[in-house]
């Protein structure tokens, strides 16, 4: 059994990944979210909830007591949220951080892809390339996710790339980002002080 923190759990990636530990592990999970009536039901015999924001450094300390994995899917200010999180989880001593970038943000999207959706075609990606060069430049055991673009399909056919090489495709299902999610909070070296694409064979 592993304790995780799912930061964004009311988020579509983090919702769906909050479901896909329930139902193919028996881990513990804190959910994060800002407003936690979005949550709906909890099972109470697995799931507690914390409200707040990961740039609240007593709310976030809180939520990181007793935790093994930090899984963060987040939106904004993601320079800042990865500050706060490097910061906070260092001073909890919990080391293993899963975090969702995008695909594109090291310029690894080949031109059959359409190379457009790189950094130096798509300046949005500059907050994901921030927070991920955070993260890097932090001491703790992170696996940065670079998913493609992410849809509702039910599959779980995916593909990882690793940093330096070209993606390997345009979208990925939300459950297949779970699905990897899931593995890499079971295996502290998979992934371990990289950063993994993840796309739809």
């Amino acid at each position: 059994m592993t304790n995780v923190l799912i930061i964004g759990a009311t988020g579509s990636v983090g919702s769906v990944t909050r479901q896909y530990f329930l139902d193919n592990s028996d881990d513990q999970l804190t959910l994060m979210a800002r407003n936690t009536q979005r949550l709906g039901r909890l099972n109470a015999d697995r799931e507690r909830a914390v409200a707040g924001s990961v740039t609240d450094a007593t709310v976030l300390q809180d939520a990181l007591q007793g935790q093994d994995v930090v899984f963060a899917a987040l939106s904004g200010n993601l320079s800042g949220m990865a500050h706060s999180l490097v910061t906070a989880m260092d001073e909890a001593g919990v080391k293993r951080l899963l975090f969702i970038a995008s695909m594109g943000i090291y310029n690894e999207i080949p031109a059959s892809l359409s190379a457009s959706g790189n950094l130096q075609s798509n300046p949005m990606l500059r907050g994901y390339r921030n927070a991920a060069d955070v993260i890097e430049a932090s001491d703790l055991n992170y696996t940065v996710i670079r998913p493609g673009w992410f849809d509702s399909g039910d599959d779980t056919d995916y593909q990882v790339t690793k940093k330096g090489e070209p993606f390997g495709g345009h979208d990925v299902s939300r459950k297949s980002i779970a699905d990897l999610v899931v593995r890499l909070a079971h295996d502290e070296n998979m992934g371990s002080r990289d950063s993994l694409g993840i796309n739809r064979k």
